[in-house]
């Protein structure tokens, strides 16, 4: 089992910047590729990002491409998304996501049913 752990949501004016984290632990922790996703009031689920273990690559929705920044420490085994220029819209309960790097994606890393383990959330709100 695999645990996450989200912080860093907040509330941050519009062209603001906010960073969250995610932090993963338990038995099958390592070699976890990891996303990004959020949810708005009404709205279904969205890919907004994600990393593979390695770090070498990371994909992004149209929607945040040019203002959000995924990374990761391997070593703390916690994963970064880096919000800048932060838009009414981006408000959102932020929640991340992680799959077995050694399972073969059977949709693309953007599919929700890719991901086995989830995080509880966390709030962030972008005020006009």
């Amino acid at each position: 089992q695999v645990q996450l752990v989200e912080s860093g949501g907040g509330l941050v004016q519009a062209g603001g910047s906010l960073r969250l984290s995610c932090a993963a632990s338990g038995r099958s922790s390592s070699s976890l590729d990891m996303g990004w996703f959020r949810q708005a009031p009404g709205k279904e689920r969205e890919f907004v990002a994600a990393i593979r273990w390695s770090g070498t690559s990371t994909y992004y929705a149209d929607s945040v491409k040019g203002r959000f920044a995924t990374s990761r420490d391997n070593a703390k085994i916690t994963v970064y998304l880096q919000m800048n220029s932060l838009k009414p819209e981006d408000t959102a309960v932020y929640y991340c996501a992680a799959r077995p790097t050694m399972r073969p994606l059977r949709s693309p890393i953007s599919n929700v049913d890719e991901y086995d383990y989830w995080g509880q959330g966390t709030q962030v709100t972008v005020s006009s």
